[in-house]
């Protein structure tokens, strides 16, 4: 019984439950270690986030006979370029609606205002079907208003809190670009044998997921934040420059992110005409028709291989446990421990099979 696969899962699952059961207990001991990787893991991911993105740059370059510390230079340089250029050409405009924007949230809510006591004045003119839509729709928006709200919080606490270390994260991506080679050999030279092997391989596999989800989720995230901008300009929304990039980075959130970016531009085009969220609706949906049936497919592919319902599943958990870092990092986390259990399972099947053949 003890060689069978469920008995050594079980006793590993129990031997981990009892390890997090006693470090919690005695987790004063570890509190200074603790400090320690929490204040590098911020950087340490930002850092992890540029390299991937800026890695197939460098290996273009290294492939052209450039030296390694030419490519990081020139790396460099390309991110200086581009963050002048964000400045300079995309900074003026989102200064701008964001100082429009405050100038007219007071008018935005007094007219939220009326229109709400406006409503609850004439309810009792409202058909019964109406109020019972009107009702339904007012829970859901409170619930999702804290919901949204609560998200919010955490992601601006996240930033603020996180801000004071952001100095490193060149060190971090530098130290990646320049040394990114030894980090799996270091791990798997660890090993001998057919399990070096084993580890050799499941590193390379686990850098692949990252590395096509990282740049995938990126890709596609500017794609459909450009897609939205060109839809709310079309439909002449205010704030569409502004809105477009708070699309932008919520989409990098998998399933909750486009909802939570949907939300204010709901809000700014239903003040401004509510035919005009009606038409908020109509972009947004399509363009993320446009995302699920040609851009992700294309780029991403079948990368994670994860259903839809157990994303909605991992972010809900992981943002339990862990607030907006875990709804962040639940899908890639996903990812590559499936990617270990897979190549576990692959590599007790190789074992069973070339014992088999020895029989």
């Amino acid at each position: 019984m003890t060689k069978k696969l469920w008995f050594q899962a079980g006793v590993g699952i129990l031997l981990a439950l009892l390890i997090i059961k006693y470090f919690l207990e005695i987790k004063s001991l570890f509190y200074p270690i603790a400090v320690i990787l929490s204040a590098i893991f911020i950087p340490l991911l930002a850092g992890g986030v540029l390299y991937y993105v800026t890695e197939p740059i460098q290996r273009f370059l290294e492939k052209r006979k450039f030296p390694r510390w030419a490519s990081i230079l020139s790396i460099l340089v390309i991110i200086g370029a581009l963050i002048y250029a964000f400045i300079a050409i995309v900074v003026p405009p989102i200064n701008n609606q964001i100082n429009h924007l405050i100038k007219a949230t007071p008018n935005l809510a007094n007219e939220l205002s009326d229109m709400i006591d406006y409503i609850l004045k004439n309810r009792e003119d409202f058909p019964d079907q109406l109020n019972d839509a009107i009702e339904r729709m007012t829970n859901s928006i409170q619930q999702y208003a804290v919901f949204t709200s609560k998200f919010l919080v955490q992601l601006i606490s996240s930033i603020v809190s996180g801000a004071f270390i952001l100095i490193l994260v060149p060190f971090f991506f530098i130290y990646m670009l320049k040394d990114h080679e030894k980090f799996a050999p270091a791990i798997y030279n660890l090993f001998s044998g057919s399990r070096r092997q084993w580890v050799k391989k499941t590193l390379t596999d686990i850098d692949d997921v990252l590395r096509n989800y990282i740049q995938g989720q990126i890709l596609i995230s500017f794609i459909l934040a450009t897609l939205i901008f060109i839809g709310y300009k079309i439909i002449g929304l205010e704030y569409a420059l502004l809105l477009a990039m708070f699309a932008f980075f919520m989409n990098m959130v998998p399933f909750i992110g486009p909802w939570v970016a949907l939300v204010p531009a709901i809000i700014v085009g239903f003040l401004d005409d509510p035919m005009k969220a009606v038409w908020v609706c109509v972009v947004t949906l399509v363009a993320q028709q446009i995302d699920s049936n040609f851009i992700t497919p294309n780029i991403m592919g079948k990368t994670l291989d994860i259903h839809p319902l157990t994303v909605i599943t991992i972010i809900l958990a992981a943002g339990n446990i862990a607030g907006f870092i875990g709804i962040l990092l639940g899908v890639p986390l996903y990812a590559v421990g499936k990617v270990i259990v897979k190549n576990i399972y692959e590599h007790r099947k190789d074992i069973k099979s070339a014992a088999t053949k020895n029989i």
